[in-house]
């Protein structure tokens, strides 16, 4: 009998334990009452706070993909190359991740990303056994199937991604937010998600959080990377309250603007931007914002940076504000982890199953998509050198000298640098990597070779060693885009 009772104790306590999971509810992002401008984790701002090494000059963006372990290995592996460079400034040697100003990370790149912002240098030390080398996938099915931990999925707002947000927080980032980001002698990070409603992209940083008049500050990390990597179907996607309109936000005078200085399809993109702010501000109409994978809109985290360039190009406000007279050299190290699996569809009259239709279906447009995302920045790249060379022709039909409408006009060097696995010269590497799975586990062996071959992209790109010679070239001509 005391055994019966003993069984019935142990079967009520858990179904206590699920009841109580059942009604699980997710975090809830913090209101603001006013925007403060100046607070919290800013692009600009950042941007603006000199940083040991880092030449003010220069421009250094890394854009990291999507693709689970597998771009989260790639993207490691060049932070590793690019501590392993030295350059030489004035004299004083460093290295060239001294000079990162700006990283954008997508679903697993967007775990490099967060991680190297949290933890500056140490990083190595710690993110290949923590996470890289680490079977997070196979863990994360354990706890959804496990009664007294997965049971938090059974109904409430606590969801899958919100098992998932636990489990990254346990193993990477242990209770950090974006406030504990700030002050750091790093460069600023912006991870992004998809809203699932619009498709329009949500970078984490304070500027976009300033919409929803929501605190960015006390946003874990955790959660940031479990919304940008929150695959659809098979994880939840991840809500937050949407605040807006109650707290006086306005737009950045740089989109408000109407007047601009370039064409209208450039001056377009922006008012896309604005139209997607727009959206996020009317809480009333939207309260909650159900947030899944970014890679849905930017597989390459790539789209942040281009539209911060043509808006630069457009208005002269925003130049000012980001200080971006004293630029000279731009550069985008590319980190694309795009896989090209070989499948055998075409030699068979019967076509692939729904999963492998359903898969390739959405698979299909992000590369592509990705494949226009490169091919925009190199539009600007060249936009911006015809705009320049214009310029400097039209000051000397009006009598200036060569050397005297150079100044007026000086050039901004820009390089796009491509670290992806189409640019592997040996067919059967090139098969290697095109072929690991998109996943959240791979081997130690599959990790180490990624690593190495990103460093070995990086150094064998002649956009990049350009770069690096003219880092220690160092010209003394200031530089902006060229005035229409």
């Amino acid at each position: 009998m005391g055994h019966r009772r003993s069984a019935l104790h142990a079967a009520l306590a858990a179904l206590a334990t699920l009841a109580l999971a059942a009604c699980a509810s997710r975090p809830v992002n913090a209101p603001i009452d006013h925007v403060d401008p100046h607070g919290g984790y800013r692009v600009l701002e950042a941007l603006a706070r000199p940083r040991p090494h880092n030449d003010p000059d220069t421009l250094l963006l890394l854009a990291f993909s999507g693709g689970g372990t597998r771009a989260a290995a790639l993207s490691y592996g060049v932070l590793e190359a690019l501590r392993d460079t030295p350059v030489v400034q004035h004299g004083v040697p460093h290295a060239m991740l001294d000079e990162v100003d700006v990283i954008t990370g997508v679903s697993g790149g967007s775990f490099t990303a967060l991680s190297y912002a949290l933890y500056g240098n140490d990083l190595f030390d710690l993110y290949p056994k923590a996470f890289l080398k680490r079977d997070v996938q196979g863990k994360l099915i354990s706890l959804l199937f496990d009664p007294f931990v997965g049971g938090q999925t059974i109904g409430g707002t606590f969801g899958r991604s919100e098992l998932a947000e636990h489990y990254y927080d346990e193993i990477l980032f242990h209770g950090a937010t974006f406030g504990d980001l700030m002050g750091k002698d790093r460069p600023v990070v912006v991870t992004t998600a998809t809203d699932l409603s619009s498709g329009a992209r949500l970078g984490f940083i304070q500027g976009n959080f300033d919409v929803l008049c929501s605190d960015l500050s006390s946003f874990k990390l955790a959660r940031a990377a479990a919304a940008s990597s929150a695959v659809p179907i098979v994880l939840s996607p991840v809500t937050i309250n949407d605040y807006g309109g109650r707290c006086g936000f306005a737009p950045p005078p740089w989109l408000a603007a109407e007047n601009t200085d370039s064409d209208m399809g450039v001056a377009g993109l922006a008012s896309e931007r604005l139209a997607d702010l727009r959206a996020f501000a009317d809480g009333n109409a939207r309260p909650y914002i159900h947030l899944v994978d970014g890679g849905v809109a930017d597989n390459l985290g790539l789209r942040a940076i281009i539209e911060t360039l043509q808006e630069l190009e457009v208005s002269p406000q925003m130049r000012a504000l980001a200080h971006f007279d004293s630029v000279r050299r731009i550069a985008i190290v590319i980190v694309n982890a795009r896989s090209a699996p070989t499948t055998r569809w075409d030699q068979s009259e019967a076509p692939p199953g729904p999963i492998s239709q359903l898969l390739q279906a959405s698979n299909v447009p992000i590369d592509r998509y990705s494949y226009d995302s490169v091919e925009l920045v190199r539009g600007i790249v060249s936009r911006w050198k015809l705009r320049r060379d214009l310029a400097v022709a039209e000051a000397r039909l009006a009598g200036a000298s060569a050397a005297a409408a150079a100044a007026r006009y000086p050039d901004v060097a820009m390089y796009v640098i491509d670290v992806s696995f189409d640019a592997i010269a040996d067919a059967k590497t090139r098969h290697y990597f095109q072929n690991l799975p998109t996943s959240f586990v791979l081997d130690d062996e599959q990790v180490d070779r990624l690593r190495a071959e990103a460093g070995a992209l990086l150094r064998a790109s002649p956009q990049f060693q350009s770069f690096r010679r003219a880092l220690e070239t160092l010209p003394a001509a200031p530089g902006v885009p060229p005035q229409p």
